[in-house]
């Protein structure tokens, strides 16, 4: 890149037969003097119907802009483009969805992708707002060195974490569907949840498949109860009786179907992760089983749940039972591993970590009052910081280690204050990170 030393330079960029609406010609400023540490990298604007792609010439004197469709051999041409240019990296903001073509293909070219938090890259003033011009300032400043990219896990790491969250939002969808079964059987007044604990358990939805075949007996739906339920037969039965109506139970005999439905897609899900999981299983790991539980009722629970072969195939790929941890069970390992992957190299420290997981965020002040910040919703910290929420609260008092100091202050917490303990959370991360950053090798 030419340096004419320290001067500002008022540079027209005229754009031949482009499609850019904003303006046919760019006037911007750049301001020379900066250092260039990594000359040969290029910057993307990205849209949804066209990409702008700021790189150097090829014979090395300045900088060239070019425009790019958004279809796959559009895509293709782009990277000949930058393969011809012996670009080696290229940065490009987090804009929406648009972001996950253009980095999927070049990150299968071996081509470097930094991805910038847009918001970051928005604050930096000095330049003109058109697409053409943002992308050769992003190339500018990824040039200098400027820009950070944001974690994004490896490739395989990345198509079991599309498993996992389309699995999870089908788990959502078949939690609606069962309250929609317990919406029709209130209103029938037959009150299945009052006569078991849980409606999902084998005693509730033996009740609500007997109900949609055709009884209507409460003795004998009573009958269908498990040994191991707390409430006798009679207890059960007086909760059963209701008044049947052909609406409500047309309803509730469809609401099952629904759920069933889904459950079979959360089967086929639970095999292609297992699947996956295998393809990714440490070469010291092939065989083996992970050791035994030290809590026999966890390890029962995990048995009778049939998550067994679930937690061997995450043990495979981490090289470590998470799973022994207190309150840490296979939903929340799967969690974990899917999103981040079982390498945390990229973050230096334990704090590192917790803090990207948002359990121990950076608190703005500003007059000596905390700032409001925008929770970042559906993003890889926010579930793991909800999984590892979840483990904190169900462990029981009684129960010692970290994990029992962020239990109980939670509990504290939200019952003086009616809320959910972000600060206590946020003091004892620490400790829940001994647990967690340690165990991961790598």
């Amino acid at each position: 890149m030419a340096n004419p030393g320290c001067r500002v330079q008022k540079v027209d960029n005229r754009m031949q037969g482009s499609g850019d609406k904003t303006s046919n010609t760019d006037s911007e400023v750049e301001v020379d003097g900066l250092p260039v540490v990594r000359p040969n990298v290029a910057g993307i604007d990205l849209g949804s119907e066209k990409h702008w792609v700021c790189a150097p010439r090829v014979d090395g004197a300045g900088r060239e802009v070019e425009q790019f469709g958004a279809t796959t051999p559009e895509l293709e041409r782009m990277v000949a483009w930058l393969k011809k240019r012996k670009v080696e990296s290229v940065a490009m903001e987090s804009t929406g969805v648009y972001w996950i073509a253009p980095h999927e293909v070049l990150d299968r070219y071996a081509l470097e992708v930094v991805l910038v938090n847009t918001r970051e890259l928005g604050r930096v003033p000095g330049r003109k707002k058109t697409d053409r011009v943002d992308c050769k300032w992003i190339q500018r400043l990824h040039s200098c060195g400027l820009l950070r990219g944001s974690f994004r896990p490896k490739e395989q790491v990345c198509m079991l974490r599309t498993l996992v969250r389309d699995k999870g939002n089908l788990v959502a969808e078949a939690a609606d569907w069962l309250r929609r079964m317990q919406k029709s059987l209130d209103q029938m007044n037959v009150r299945v949840h009052r006569a078991v604990a849980d409606i999902e358990g084998v005693t509730g939805m033996a009740i609500v498949r007997a109900i949609v075949a055709g009884e209507r007996d409460p003795r004998q739906l009573a009958k269908l109860r498990h040994p191991g339920c707390h409430k006798s037969a009679e207890e059960i039965a007086e909760q059963l009786s209701g008044h049947w109506r052909a609406d409500h139970l047309f309803s509730l005999q469809q609401a099952l179907r629904m759920y069933d439905a889904i459950q079979e897609r959360i089967a086929d899900y639970e095999q292609e992760i297992l699947r996956k999981l295998a393809e990714m299983e440490r070469e010291e790991c092939r065989g083996q089983e992970a050791p035994k539980l030290k809590n026999p009722r966890k390890a029962k629970t995990i048995r009778n749940r049939g998550q067994e072969p679930m937690r061997q195939a995450l043990y495979r790929i981490s090289g470590v039972d998470l799973t022994g941890i207190d309150a840490i069970g296979v939903e929340t390992v799967q969690a974990v591993l899917s999103e981040y992957g079982p390498d945390l190299s990229r973050f230096p420290t334990e704090k590192q970590f917790i803090s990207h997981i948002t359990l121990a965020p950076h608190q703005p002040m500003s007059g000596g009052k905390p700032v409001k910040k925008k929770k970042k919703r559906g993003s890889a910290s926010s579930r793991v910081a909800a999984a590892l929420r979840m483990a904190a609260r169900i462990i029981t008092p009684q129960q010692h280690g970290p994990w029992s100091l962020l239990s109980q202050d939670c509990a504290a917490h939200r019952s003086r204050c009616g809320g959910l303990c972000h600060g206590q959370e946020a003091r004892h991360a620490d400790l829940s990170s001994a647990a967690m950053g340690t165990a991961l090798p790598g």
